[in-house]
């Protein structure tokens, strides 16, 4: 359908667009950008890409369309100004956004005649093509499978399934840890701080922790999926204990409490569900079912 089958259509360059186009182009793949501020292009014109003067331009410019975007509504501001240039076209959306808003994306695009694939990019763009660089992709797998010897020089693709909305829930799930650990961190380092410790001094000791949390998890899996807590180690009321002395330890340092008092709450609520006795995994129940 498109003039060069290797070549891509590219739509927003933020940080992490232009180091995917630069990735692109430095294995060899021609790519057509736009971007709402064109301004953005210059550094991978420079590098070779080539700058299309409308929405309608880059569309047609090749099959493969690849968004960049904060959200699923910037795609609709941007594509619904050349809907008439969807059709035939595949759009690779590596945006973040709800599942609904994912579903609802999908039924649009192929109204226009467009395939949809979902994608997550799980790496910061310094780690963009990198070796330790992976992305989540859903959507119809014979799709997917035409563009993985491109997507891949991105990050390794991880295909979670033809339900489009699988790879935007592993991609949040992901961050869902990632935020909640930094903002747990950064939580941390203000009720040391209480007491005048210097954050670099209490780094290390995170960064130890941190290496350590995989063995905490090892078997949850399992116990979470057979909905089997066995309690002879860390059970939830001797971690709730915990909990409420992490909270009363915040309300002394005058610290904010919003998450120590989430974390208790979650142990409370198991608690009184009466998985006192089980292990901390028997949270999972109070937080499916809340």
């Amino acid at each position: 359908m498109s003039e060069n089958a290797s070549g891509i259509s590219f739509i927003g360059l933020g940080p992490m667009g232009q180091a995917m186009v630069r990735t692109f182009l430095d294995n060899g793949h021609p790519t057509t950008v736009w971007n709402r501020t064109a301004a953005r292009a210059d550094g991978v014109v420079a590098s070779g890409a080539v700058l299309a003067g409308t929405v309608a331009e880059v569309l047609k410019a090749n099959e493969l369309v690849i968004l960049s975007l904060t959200d699923y509504q910037a795609m609709y501001d941007i594509l619904g100004q050349a809907e008439d240039s969807l059709s035939g076209r595949v759009v690779v959306n590596l945006s973040s956004d709800t599942p609904e808003e994912t579903r609802a994306a999908a039924a649009w695009l192929a109204e226009r005649g467009a395939e949809l694939v979902v994608g997550g990019v799980m790496v910061p763009p310094e780690l963009v093509g990198k070796e330790n660089a992976y992305v989540f992709y859903s959507g119809p797998r014979a799709v997917f499978d035409a563009h993985e010897p491109v997507l891949k020089l991105i990050g390794r693709p991880d295909y979670r399934g033809e339900d489009h909305i699988l790879a935007q829930l592993f991609y949040q799930a992901q961050l869902d840890i990632f935020l909640t650990t930094l903002s747990a961190y950064m939580h941390a380092v203000a009720l040391v701080g209480s007491a005048g410790v210097a954050a670099e001094t209490f780094q290390p000791y995170a960064v130890a922790l941190f290496d350590e949390m995989s063995f905490f998890l090892d078997g949850t899996g399992r116990q979470l999926d057979n909905g089997d807590y066995p309690g002879e180690l860390g059970n939830a009321a001797m971690m709730g204990a915990t909990a409420d002395h992490i909270v009363g330890a915040s309300e002394d340092a005058g610290i904010d409490l919003v998450l120590p008092k989430a974390v208790k709450a979650h142990y409370d609520r198991a608690i009184a569900a009466g998985h006192g006795k089980d292990h901390w995994t028997s949270l999972f129940e109070v937080i499916k079912k809340p």
